[in-house]
């Protein structure tokens, strides 16, 4: 970990609840011990909160929750929907880059690595934090939500204009549950860009394919002299 992380990082174990700093600390040393064990977790050890050490709380303007890491060998990086360079689009992140040339105009990226977008204050966060290989969601109630409940009350905390872009009812739930209101910052909510949702509109949100999160949040951003610059 090179210096510039290893403040970001710091920054958020000061920022959010001293209980949740402990439970990271914790589950850290848990999952390290899960590795002893045998098991394969994903992503790997020095990435998991790759999240918190791409972006300094101060730097932060945009918000983009995911469910958990990857399952797959080679996929998961430590920030949500973001896969390393080389490595196959999985369904949900085809469907953002397709929204993301339909709302934008740029070009459909072909690398899945969404490391440019932290560099513009995004943070990209998963509600669970790590996952058994080839088992989806198998770490949900390991303790993560804690850390990372916390994570987006401390965000919802802040001075500066965030978005929050919520993506499909549990992401819009979580947030529901741990953020304070402000404002000088937003929520844009769809259904999941999951091929199984991408395209249906429900009671309560808007299809994610079509509902311009990209342009809009600029859009909103800008009204404070802010804005993010989404093409990779």
């Amino acid at each position: 970990m090179d210096e510039q992380n290893r403040q970001n990082l710091n920054a958020w174990l000061h920022l959010i609840a001293p209980d949740a700093a402990g439970t990271c600390r914790g589950l850290l040393a848990k999952v390290q011990a899960m590795r002893d064990s045998g098991k394969e977790i994903y992503p790997s050890q020095e990435n998991i909160l790759h999240a918190l050490c791409a972006v300094a709380p101060q730097d932060v303007r945009a918000v983009i929750t995911g469910q958990d890491p990857y399952h797959e060998p080679g996929q998961a990086m430590g920030l949500s929907f973001s896969v390393p360079e080389g490595v196959r689009l999985p369904p949900s992140l085809r469907n953002i880059f397709k929204e993301l040339h339909s709302d934008t105009g740029c070009q459909v990226p072909q690398s899945g690595d969404l490391t440019a977008w932290t560099r513009q204050g995004v943070l990209l966060l998963n509600s669970v934090l790590t996952v058994e290989a080839h088992r989806a969601n198998s770490h949900k109630g390991l303790g993560w939500e804690t850390v990372t409940g916390s994570v987006l009350h401390a965000v919802s905390c802040l001075e500066q204009p965030v978005v929050f872009l919520c993506w499909g009812r549990q992401a819009h739930e979580t947030l529901l549950k741990n953020a304070a209101p402000h404002a000088m910052q937003t929520v844009l909510c769809s259904t999941h860009p999951s091929p199984l949702s991408a395209y249906k509109a429900t009671a309560a949100y808007p299809a994610f394919l079509g509902s311009k999160p990209f342009s809009r949040t600029n859009e909103w951003l800008e009204r404070f002299g802010e804005r993010i610059e989404w093409t990779l």
